[in-house]
């Protein structure tokens, strides 16, 4: 397994997995995201949104889908009634950062959630924290360091309470629209560079959660470089190959809001490149669509949907996860505090 791993956390990571190692983990820390999805449909402003519509729709997504996850991942701030109803082989994961970031400081500078620690977290019941980071290489020498000092600080802090720290990186580079074929051409690089950062023994991270290095809607057919396409099909997968080459940690997938349709094929191109993924953290593209009819419907009509077509959402992504590497296989850096 490489490096040794502390009790604790070998523990969490065992909670968080299902038998073969993998991580098949559901999604749903959304806060500022699930009320933009309540505001488009309702007409409300996202602000106005009721807490109370967060915390029954989390609750609903974990009692009828944690059944046939491994884990759940979910924010302490209206996620914790969801954490109790989730089924009993759903290892939990809780969000520690604060939702989005302050658009009036340059950076998308990250937060802890005030008045929490990993302690806390723990007591709540986690077996694992998590923190998203934004993060592109191409930021300034200031920006980045900011970031680097974060992370190694939340390193520790999950070191000290011997939980496994996931380090969501979410890629994005300035005065660039993420969705745009501008960034779509640069993503790979910034994929590349941000996993091979933070793979780094100092940050003390456990797991990666990384979003496919490639945009889905610029791949081309097999050998063919439409219209459209950024990339051939044959140069997707050799990103993703270089991808999972920079690091050393055990690493999972996240959906990115994309569609089920999209997310289920990124993973067979994974698989296809022999990507050394260790699972997956999928979210909206299990349970969004059932928005507008939690909101229009209420909450009967979405747990009827929840129990037929989230079910097959999330068993959709689970039958992409046969050729993955369990999460042991790969090297784990806890309790190793030097580079």
């Amino acid at each position: 397994m490489g490096d040794e791993i502390s009790f604790g956390k070998k523990k969490g990571l065992e909670a968080l997995a299902d038998k073969r190692g993998v991580i098949a983990a559901l999604a749903i820390d959304q806060r500022s995201a699930l009320r933009k999805l309540f505001a488009k449909t309702s007409g409300w402003a996202a602000e106005a949104v009721p807490a109370e519509w967060l915390i029954e729709f989390k609750a609903l997504v974990s009692k009828v889908l944690t059944p046939h996850a491994s884990a759940i991942l979910l924010d302490p701030e209206f996620g914790l009634p969801a954490a109790k109803v989730r089924a009993e082989n759903a290892g939990l994961i809780l969000a520690y950062e604060v939702s989005g970031y302050d658009k009036n400081v340059p950076g998308r500078l990250p937060r802890t959630l005030s008045g929490t620690t990993v302690a806390s977290l723990k007591a709540h019941g986690a077996n694992a924290v998590k923190v998203l980071l934004y993060y592109s290489p191409f930021s300034s020498a200031e920006i980045n360091e900011f970031k680097k000092v974060w992370v190694t600080r939340i390193g520790d802090e999950c070191r000290s309470a011997d939980v496994p720290f996931f380090l969501e990186l979410v890629s994005y580079r300035d005065d660039m629209d993420e969705k745009s074929a501008e960034f779509a051409r640069v993503k790979p690089e910034i994929v590349t560079r941000s996993v091979e950062e933070f793979s780094k023994p100092g940050y003390a991270v456990d797991v990666l959660k990384v979003g496919v290095p490639v945009d889905m809607k610029f791949v081309g057919p097999a050998g063919v470089q439409g219209s459209q396409a950024i990339y051939t099909r044959a140069e997707a997968i050799a990103h993703f190959r270089r991808a999972s080459q920079a690091t050393t940690l055990p690493f999972i997938y996240l959906s990115e809001g994309v569609s089920n349709e999209l997310f289920a094929e990124a993973l067979g191109l994974a698989a296809e490149a022999g990507s050394d993924f260790s699972g997956v953290l999928c979210g909206r593209a299990t349970w969004q669509d059932g928005v507008p009819i939690f909101v229009q419907k209420g909450a009967a009509a979405l747990e009827d949907w929840l129990s037929e077509q989230g079910v097959r959402n999330i068993q959709n992504v689970n039958g992409q996860l046969g050729a993955v590497r369990p999460w042991q296989a790969r090297r784990i850096t806890a309790g190793s505090g030097t580079e």
